[in-house]
């Protein structure tokens, strides 16, 4: 089954734990040489932040994708594209789940809420945003899904909009939720290090 297929691949992966500054900091290492680090709140074992890092054909580390939580702040970097910086107007898109929904933030989308369309593309596997005024457009797969080798089902989507922001939600399927549970047992194993000074592989 896919479900246990990913759950056992998490199990096998070399792991190292760190709570800090209220969150507990899970740093991954896969057989195949990929990382994923992950973030949880210290009390809720809510997901804040997931992100990968993969090795170039070369063995260079590449750098940080976040697939979950806030983007890395612009200007961060010496060199490189963080140099560039977005304005402030143009829409930001982030993950950040709750416990029963994976959920997507667009901010900067001052259109009113009867705008916005948000349907499932199955052929493609992703979620596709517009609006009827073709002034916004994108498309974002949901990887947990991918992983799990579930199906994307256009009943567990639902959107808002406040405040200038496309709140995009998506139910949790009940193999999701029981996997998570697993993992956090899985995670409650793992010797954790008790850090105030940043000390961190996850870093």
């Amino acid at each position: 089954m896919a479900v246990t297929g990913w759950l056992e691949s998490l199990r096998a992966a070399e792991k190292t734990a760190l709570l800090q500054d209220g969150r507990r900091k899970v740093h991954y290492l896969f057989p195949d040489g990929k990382e994923m680090a992950e973030e949880y709140d210290e009390k809720t074992s809510e997901l804040l932040v997931r992100k990968w890092r993969v090795k170039s054909a070369l063995g260079a580390l590449g750098q940080w994708q976040i697939e979950v939580g806030e983007p890395a702040p612009h200007g961060t970097g010496s060199l490189g594209p963080e140099l560039i910086k977005e304005s402030n107007a143009n829409p930001i898109f982030m993950r950040k789940d709750t416990k029963m929904s994976f959920q997507w933030r667009i901010r900067n989308l001052p259109y009113p809420e009867d705008v916005y369309s948000v349907c499932a593309d199955q052929k493609e596997r992703c979620v596709v945003v517009r609006t009827t005024n073709k002034k916004y457009y994108k498309k974002f797969s949901i990887p947990d899904l991918d992983r799990y080798q579930l199906p994307l089902d256009d009943s567990g989507l639902s959107f808002a909009h406040a405040n200038r922001t496309l709140i995009i939600s998506y139910q949790k399927p009940k193999e999701v939720l029981l996997a998570e549970a697993e993992l956090q047992r899985e995670l409650k194993k793992v010797k954790t290090a008790h850090s105030s000074d940043g000390d961190c592989k996850t870093q």
